[in-house]
């Protein structure tokens, strides 16, 4: 792929494989955002607006990526991601179905809802590496970085469009439809999968026989610095700055002192420069870079501590849609750059590895921002959270770097001491294995 230049979107789109799975993944996406809202609203109903019922529940559907979302790349690598898929995919859409039946009947409790999202995580985490991992497997090398950002932008497209249409079906018909209108949305998923074609463009997914072992991703990403950077940066990044879910509700409650409206406006703001720099990622013309990760993710560190000092809501509001345009132009350049660098056949336990960092970190940093946000206040988790993406990302970046050069030294050095085949005609001994 040349540096200079990327297959447009139209080329991407016209790949029939990655459309069918495109179009699927949207479907679907939007049932789930459809789903995540009405089952904030459905717990707060049965336990009378309690706020920690509804955190336990979030807490359930993200602690399998802890648990068991290493477990998931080693699946992904070890079998066929296609049919993976189809047996995640459809463990998803039963448990939407399950949910969307107990509460059309009135059988629903708190504890089957837990048990539920418990089951969704479980399948999450392990669809996620192999649902990442096959987007490469579905387009040429030269449109990988393309097909990350529209894979973004339909994410994004999703999360906007999906806890609005949930609003107005709740507010027409109850949660229930809105679970079971996820449980049918899953179809769309299952037949882009049957019906995507087997001589993959990128050829390089079939499972490679023998042991798949965690440990080989591991050395790869450590003796790899275009995986080693963008991994090691979104740890930081994903523990400390992309806390926004916590942090404009804070922000807009503590702060400012408004209401419900309110932080619904500044979530849709920040959607909106999510959705912007997704179809911007997709659209430009230039292959992800480390030079750019490092360049966007210190303006990203910039403009979020920047928001900690916005003194009033109209100008917090309008600052999130540039915010949401740098964080979505950070984390997918890094994960095209972890597609792109991973070896085919490690391919799902690094993008695993990669999932488990960014999302991993929400459980170290939500704790910590109610801790900054209780002592030093709301605000300033945002300024801390800025200073301390572009402060480690200029330290990894020095530090990866001099290592990548002291490898390279060392392994020149090596050259010369030992020039290949300097053995090849022994005076004695065994005879060298060529």
């Amino acid at each position: 792929m040349s540096e200079s230049s990327r297959l447009p979107v139209t080329a991407t789109l016209a790949v029939r494989n990655f459309r069918r799975y495109l179009l699927g993944q949207l479907t679907s996406n939007i049932g789930t955002w459809m789903q995540r809202a009405a089952q904030d609203l459905l717990v707060l109903h049965i336990t009378g607006n309690s706020g920690s019922a509804v955190g336990v529940v979030t807490a359930l559907q993200f602690l399998p990526q802890t648990l068991f979302g290493l477990t998931g790349g080693i699946l992904a690598d070890r079998y066929p991601k296609r049919r993976i898929l189809l047996l995640t995919q459809t463990a998803m859409g039963v448990q939407s179905l399950l949910l969307g039946l107990l509460t059309v009947t009135g059988a629903v409790n708190l504890l089957s809802v837990y048990v539920l999202a418990f089951a969704l995580g479980t399948a999450t985490a392990v669809d996620s590496p192999a649902r990442n991992a096959y987007i490469s497997d579905l387009v040429d090398r030269e449109r990988v970085a393309t097909a990350v950002s529209l894979n973004s932008a339909q994410f994004n497209v999703a999360r906007t469009v999906g806890p609005a249409l949930a609003g107005l079906t709740v507010a027409a018909f109850g949660t229930g439809p809105v679970f079971l209108v996820n449980a049918a949305s899953y179809l769309a998923v299952l037949y882009g999968l049957v019906a995507i074609r087997t001589d993959n463009p990128g050829g390089h997914g079939r499972p490679r026989p023998g042991r798949t072992r965690l440990r080989d991703a591991f050395r790869h990403i450590a003796s790899t610095s275009e995986l080693l950077l963008p991994i090691s940066l979104i740890a930081f990044v994903g523990t400390f700055g992309l806390n926004f879910q916590v942090t404009i509700s804070l922000v807009a409650i503590t702060d400012f002192h408004t209401g419900a409206a309110a932080f619904g406006y500044l979530s849709a703001a920040y959607a909106l420069g999510s959705l912007i720099g997704a179809v911007y990622g997709a659209s430009h013309g230039k292959p992800p870079t480390l030079r750019r990760l490092i360049s966007t993710t210190i303006v990203f560190g910039a403009l979020e501590a920047a928001l900690g000092l916005m003194p009033d809501c109209g100008s917090f509001m309008a600052l999130l849609i540039p915010t949401g345009f740098a964080a979505v132009i950070v984390t997918t350049t890094a994960n095209a750059l972890t597609q792109l660098h991973a070896d085919p056949h490690l391919r799902g336990r690094v993008m695993s590895v990669y999932f488990l960092v960014l999302l991993g970190g929400t459980p170290v940093g939500a704790p910590l921002v109610g801790l900054v946000s209780d002592t030093l206040g709301a605000r300033s988790t945002l300024v801390l959270g800025g200073v301390v993406s572009a402060f480690s990302t200029l330290v990894l970046s020095v530090l990866i770097k001099g290592r990548t050069q002291r490898l390279t030294r060392g392994a020149g050095a090596a050259a010369v001491t030992n020039p290949p085949f300097a053995s090849a005609q022994p005076t004695g001994g065994r005879q060298p294995d060529l």
